[in-house]
C-alpha cells in the first residue's frame, strides 16, 4: 500500500479516477501524492523564491518554526489496483519494451519490512519498483478493485504485444 519509508508522512488511500503524481517524500522516497498537492507546494516555492513576501508566506514561515507547516499527503494504493502510468522514461521504455504511456497493475514484491516493496507491473509481465519511477510522472487511478474489470484500453494494449 505505501512502502515503510512513507509511514512518517501523513497518508491516505487513492480514490478512483484520482490523479497522482510520483513525489520524492523527504528528499529520499519516491511515493505518490495528489497532483493538486504537488502543484500547490511549487506554487508556493516558485513565490518564496521569488523573493516576495505575503502574509500567507508569513504564516508558513510561523508554520514552520512551531513545526506544523503543511506536509504532503502520501496517497496509498492497495495492490491489484489498475493504474495509467504516463511520461514513462525512454531508457524504461527501452529496457522493458513498454511505451510511453501504459496501463499497469500495482503489485507489492515483498512483505519483508525495511525494504522497498510497492512495484508497478506491465501487460507484458515486466514490473518496476516504483522508486524506480522519475519524479513528476503522472500516474491515473483506474480502479481500485484488485480483481479489476477489463476495460477497452486494458484489452487494446494486450492485443498490441
Amino acid at each position: 500500500m505505501c512502502d515503510y519509508s512513507l509511514h512518517v508522512f501523513p497518508n491516505r488511500l487513492a480514490v478512483d479516477g484520482e490523479e497522482l503524481l510520483v513525489h520524492r517524500f523527504g528528499g529520499i522516497s519516491i511515493g505518490l501524492a495528489a497532483r493538486a498537492d504537488v502543484e500547490e507546494m511549487n506554487r508556493r516555492r516558485r513565490e518564496e523564491a521569488s523573493g516576495r513576501w505575503s502574509w500567507a508566506r508569513i504564516e508558513r514561515w510561523f508554520q514552520a518554526q512551531r513545526g506544523t507547516e503543511h506536509q504532503i499527503c502520501a496517497v496509498c494504493v492497495p495492490p491489484g489496483a489498475q493504474l495509467m502510468l504516463r511520461d514513462i522514461p525512454k531508457h524504461l521504455q527501452r529496457s522493458h519494451e513498454i511505451a510511453e504511456i501504459e496501463e499497469v497493475r500495482f503489485v507489492e514484491i515483498t512483505a519483508e519490512s525495511h525494504t522497498y516493496r510497492d512495484a508497478v507491473r506491465f501487460a507484458n509481465g515486466r514490473q518496476i519498483l516504483l522508486q524506480s519511477l522519475r519524479e513528476g510522472q503522472r500516474v491515473t487511478v483506474v480502479s481500485l478493485d484488485p480483481a479489476g474489470v477489463e476495460n477497452p484500453v486494458h484489452l487494446e494494449l494486450m492485443m498490441a504485444r
